[in-house]
């Protein structure tokens, strides 16, 4: 299915014609505006905006973009998502196929950290962690395996029991991923892991079908840690600067100096 009309067509059904104050007329067979009711808030012709759902038209100008980002109501990470998806720049030349790795002086950062901290790769694959990382998140595998987050969170019990609010976490994990197709959307790994959870995992399918898009770059996680009981973590996400997609979760919060006696 082409990104950007599930995109539009997600965002159109969430809103209603006594929402945007325009009149509705006869039934509705699915919830949300008719394409004519939006295509006229967005003062852009129906079949115009018809092709461009349909994924028949690409390059759309700025100013349809930000007028369909007004009238569906965009908050900035959406508005900027669909700014990538409808007007994409050229496909990046596909670099030779690799293990994706941690530069040694960012492993060496990441241990000297006196907080749990975690490096993930582009598609949320543990690249590297301290002691303390491990410890908070993935205690039961070992220090030198290197899961992936999202695939564990779906498909992995220990770390399902890790949250106590799972569902709220997991509609975070699949807002950030959604981000993350937007900016690379020929990335093999990134499409592979996609496909792997929407087929093993339904309450993944289920959220990927919404095409939520949020840039979780911090916020509270609430935990239930096998060592440690209940407590609240606040999370910051560190963008390393280069075009390797990779960034360094920290983690802080009362309670975790003790994951040096667990770890």
């Amino acid at each position: 299915m082409d990104d950007l009309g599930e995109f539009l067509r997600t965002r159109r059904a969430r809103l209603t014609p006594e929402h945007v104050g325009i009149p509705s007329y006869g039934a509705r067979r699915v919830p949300g505006l008719r394409r004519e009711e939006l295509a006229q808030l967005a003062g852009v012709s129906v079949t115009y905006y018809t092709r461009l759902e349909q994924g028949t038209s690409r390059n759309a100008s700025e100013s349809v973009i930000e007028a369909l980002a007004r009238a569906l109501e965009l908050d900035d990470d959406e508005r900027a998502h669909l700014h990538r998806l409808a007007r994409p720049g050229p496909a990046p030349r596909r670099p030779r196929r690799r293990r994706e790795r941690a530069a040694p002086g960012t492993v060496r950062l990441v241990e000297a950290l006196g907080v749990p901290a975690v490096v993930l790769g582009r598609c949320t694959d543990v690249l590297a962690w301290n002691a303390a990382g491990h410890a908070l998140l993935a205690g039961h595998v070992a220090h030198g395996a290197r899961p992936n987050l999202t695939r564990m969170l779906f498909l992995d019990a220990h770390t399902r029991e890790l949250y106590a609010d799972w569902a709220t976490e997991a509609k975070r994990a699949v807002a950030s991923l959604r981000l993350l197709a937007g900016r690379y959307p020929d990335d093999p790994p990134l499409a592979e892991l996609v496909g792997e959870l929407s087929v093993k995992s339904a309450e993944f399918a289920a959220l990927w079908s919404r095409h939520p898009v949020a840039n979780c770059v911090s916020g509270v996680k609430r935990l239930r840690h096998p060592q440690l009981g209940e407590l609240d973590v606040e999370f910051q996400a560190l963008a390393l600067p280069d075009d390797s997609g990779q960034r360094i979760l920290t983690y802080t919060g009362e309670g975790l100096k003790l994951l040096g006696a667990v770890g």
